[in-house]
């Protein structure tokens, strides 16, 4: 059975997203609940705001997450493995140097680079194609013997660690500009992040009746995967963030994710359920979630109370993470004061 994932955060779990990831057009989603009252988050193009065009000062040498030192000498032709990784590279105003994308990189200054994955697969000789001067994987990033074919061909390859929360933002932009040559701007966009998500999170409301539930679904309706996202689904920090609970996590479910039963939902009673946007369409919509054995039964069923965020910028903990904390406040609590 595939095992899901956003962007880039474990190795089998970023199969699933990258396969099945398809262009998307918004940020926010709708929360669904009965009445002409419900709360709806406002849709925001799926684009990036970039930096001013930084001067790459090269050549540097950067750490990679799997032992190797990396010597870049150039930024002019930049391959970046993810769809995270590309947001960064773009939004530190270097989207001209990049020259290919893989299938999780959605937004629209991305929509005419090539795509150098073959499925959920990077294709080394894609890769190569295009003569990069930098690749910049995540440890997710595969087959590994892709990687080290490139790696071969004397093309630097940066290796940076996945996003699990909110923490590793500021970790991922520093990685990246350093590697880029651009730490201040890297400084700079760091700032400007945390100042965005420090905004977000001002609006959850300081004191309600209690704290929303939230399960974190994962949904590929056309593959038969219905999974229940744990601890580690990378979903945690966002939910807490926006003043939730992330019940998967809060029932003790220690793996990214795991099959929904019934009994698990029955136990999490999720008063609102997370599901990626494509997701939600794969099943059909909220009627065809409801389907899903369990789903009718918890509070969030019942009053088909959904969040739904794009599949390209959920989990992605990057420059646009303050847009996706602004969306799960608007859909748990009611527009943004």
């Amino acid at each position: 059975m595939p095992t899901p994932a956003a962007s880039t955060r474990f190795p089998r779990l970023a199969v699933a997203v990258a396969a099945l990831a398809l262009a998307l057009t918004a940020c926010g989603g709708t929360a669904t609940t009965p009445g002409p009252s419900a709360p709806s988050a406002a849709a925001v193009p799926d684009r990036l705001e970039p930096l001013p065009t930084p001067q790459p000062a090269l050549p540097v040498t950067v750490p990679s997450v799997d032992g190797a030192q990396v010597t870049i000498t150039s930024a002019d032709r930049v391959v970046p493995l993810s769809g995270s990784l590309n947001e960064i590279v773009h939004t530190l105003g270097l989207g001209k140097q990049v020259v290919a994308r893989d299938i999780t990189a959605t937004f629209e200054q991305a929509a005419q680079l090539p795509v150098v994955t073959r499925g959920h697969d990077v294709s080394a000789e894609s890769v190569l194609s295009l003569r990069p001067t930098l690749v910049i994987a995540e440890t997710t990033s595969g087959p590994g013997e892709a990687i080290q074919q490139i790696r071969d061909a004397g093309v630097p390859v940066l290796v940076i660690a996945p996003a699990k929360g909110l923490d590793d933002v500021p970790k991922r932009i520093d990685a990246v500009a350093a590697a880029l040559g651009v730490k201040e701007a890297g400084t700079q966009l760091n700032q400007r992040t945390a100042d965005r998500i420090a905004a977000a999170r001002r609006n959850v409301p300081a004191s309600t009746a209690k704290q929303p539930r939230v399960a974190f679904l994962y949904l590929r309706g056309t593959a038969s995967v219905y999974l229940l996202g744990g601890s580690d689904s990378g979903a945690a920090s966002l939910l807490e963030a926006a003043g939730a609970v992330d019940t998967g996590k809060e029932s003790g479910l220690g793996k990214d994710f795991t099959p929904i039963t019934s009994e698990a939902l029955a136990a999490a009673a999720p008063d609102a359920i997370l599901v990626m946007s494509k997701g939600l369409e794969s099943v059909g919509g909220i009627d065809g979630l409801v389907k899903i054995p369990g789903v009718a039964q918890t509070p969030a069923g019942m009053d088909r109370r959904v969040v739904t965020v794009d599949d390209g910028v959920l989990l992605n903990y990057g420059p646009r993470t303050d847009q996706v904390l602004s969306s799960l406040v608007t859909q748990l609590y009611g527009r943004l004061r």
